[in-house]
């Protein structure tokens, strides 16, 4: 999640930025050499040529190939963590703005993330039972809000009684959707066609 620079001293918190931005740097890298060549054939010279860093670098940040696969997949679920709620408060009281809201941040950031959604799709098996598991955790978690405000619908009389976990998942389908099938609906429709278009569709469901 985000760090709070302002809450440290002002040493602390330079070293603190460096560290994240070169975390981010690597990150980064690390998606494009995976998308290009695949996880296991991924080299950490690869990356180090790809970073502009020597291999030792690399290990300063992450243990190993595995580590920098969760923290890809874990960094996008940060995101959402760290952006839906405040998103989806500043729309006001109504459950519909909320939710509309919701969803529309939810694509922006699959969006933001193209390539690392599909690694997280292509690649998340390749982790270890404790990894996948802490991937399943954080994608509920981070879905809290989703859920809260369609709960929230229907005790207004707003939305349906419906399924509420079916309803968040196929939020949430439908926004990696935008990545995972990027090749057809990337030159049919921009970015905020594609979010009017299933928003209109996921409301109708609700209402």
């Amino acid at each position: 999640m985000a760090t709070d620079y302002g809450e440290l001293p002002v040493a602390e918190a330079v070293r603190a930025a460096r560290t994240n931005s070169r975390r981010r740097q690597l990150l980064d890298a690390a998606v494009k050499i995976m998308g290009q060549k695949g996880f296991h054939q991924m080299s950490m010279q690869d990356l180090a040529a790809e970073a502009n860093v020597s291999v030792g670098l690399i290990y300063k940040y992450f243990g190993g190939k595995e580590d920098l696969l969760l923290a890809t997949i874990v960094r996008i679920q940060d995101a959402f963590h760290d952006q839906l709620a405040p998103i989806m408060a500043a729309a006001g009281d109504d459950p519909v703005a909320q939710l509309v809201a919701g969803i529309r941040r939810y694509v922006e950031i699959v969006d933001e993330n193209l390539d690392a959604v599909v690694l997280t799709y292509r690649e998340s098996r390749t982790l270890d039972a404790a990894g996948r598991t802490q991937i399943k955790e954080l994608e509920i978690a981070t879905a809290a809000p989703l859920r809260s405000v369609i709960e929230a619908g229907i005790a207004a009389g707003v939305f349906h009684a419906t399924d509420v976990d079916l309803a968040v998942f196929d939020i949430m389908l439908l926004a990696h959707g935008w990545a995972l099938k990027h090749w057809h609906f990337g030159p049919n429709y921009t970015l905020d066609e594609y979010i009017r278009l299933q928003t209109g569709y996921l409301l109708t469901s609700l209402r």
